[in-house]
């Protein structure tokens, strides 16, 4: 069964009113939007996923706690788009969840675990054409090595990608993990899972993930009403940096504008930064996947 991480945090950060209109925009297998649902008994709940199997066990889930709620099968980058059209153009609260859920994992025909036998897939989305089997079979070198140190911060991101390009055709994700043994030095074997890092890079170059994550940000912040807040659970360091420097750059005063004795309102920031946190040491111990987590929390100033 899968875990939500933070999921408390989250529930307590997002602020939720018995009249609040929420967005999740990762609903994967239901765990946060639950929580939600229960408690906006006059609100709204819009919940983002593409994922078939994840929308179909979550329709499962929620209609039996109520009816408020509404599941748009569509990538979090058309949130605004979506919500124009049911009529929404401000929200309460917005929820990203960031991590590969549970069940996409321990699918393994899914092609996201490197302990498991299966294709190289890696789609979120199983309708769109790009598979993890594309990137490893038809980039050239150079965009391979790129992809790995940009995306998986890979220190050995060359060599990887030379033994791809000489063992090619690779066809399923072990055949990929022994590829990517044969090319790293033993001590690093030993160290942790080689292939952890490739995979990763991999499974974000195939859903666009950080520009999709980039875009979508700006839109939840324009939506958010007065007093809204978004929260955003992260699980490595690049989609961290996207999430920090987006929240900097909204409640951070212009450099030029520090030095004025007095700041006209309509310079002012209108958002603040509430919170930054990881999971308490009890809940890794029972959620190991929760380790890497970091939530941040943002609320438009009223």
């Amino acid at each position: 069964m899968h875990k939500s991480v933070l999921l408390e945090e989250c529930i307590q950060y997002l602020n939720l009113k018995e009249d609040s209109k929420i967005v999740d925009c990762t609903l994967g297998y239901g765990g946060h939007s639950s929580e939600i649902l229960k408690r906006i008994k006059r609100g709204y709940l819009f919940a983002f996923d593409q994922d078939e199997e994840a929308i179909l066990s979550s329709q499962e889930r929620l209609k039996k706690i109520a009816d408020n709620y509404c599941i748009i099968s569509s990538n979090f980058c058309h949130l605004k788009e979506e919500l124009e059209k049911k009529g929404i153009s401000s929200v309460d609260g917005i929820l990203y969840d960031l991590g590969v859920s549970s069940p996409q994992l321990d699918e393994k025909e899914r092609g996201f675990s490197f302990h498991q036998d299966a294709t190289l897939d890696m789609r979120m989305d199983k309708k769109q054409f790009l598979t993890a089997y594309e990137v490893v079979n038809h980039y050239d070198y150079d965009t391979l090595a790129d992809i790995f140190h940009r995306y998986g911060e890979e220190k050995y991101a060359a060599s990887i990608a030379r033994g791809i390009v000489e063992e090619r055709p690779i066809e399923t994700t072990l055949e990929l993990v022994e590829a990517i043994k044969r090319h790293v030095p033993e001590k690093y074997r030993r160290e942790k899972h080689p292939a952890r890092k490739v995979f990763q890079a991999i499974r974000i170059e195939v859903n666009n993930e950080l520009e999709v994550l980039e875009e979508s940000l700006k839109q939840a912040l324009d939506l958010l009403s007065p007093g809204g807040r978004i929260c955003v659970i992260t699980f490595h360091s690049l989609e961290d940096r996207i999430v920090k420097e987006t929240f900097r750059g909204v409640t951070e005063l212009k450099e030029e504008l520090k030095s004025l004795p007095v700041v006209p309102l309509e310079y002012l920031p209108k958002y603040r930064v509430v919170k930054t946190l990881t999971p308490t040491e009890e809940e890794i111990l029972e959620n190991p996947r929760a380790r890497s987590a970091k939530l941040r929390v943002i609320e438009r100033i009223g």
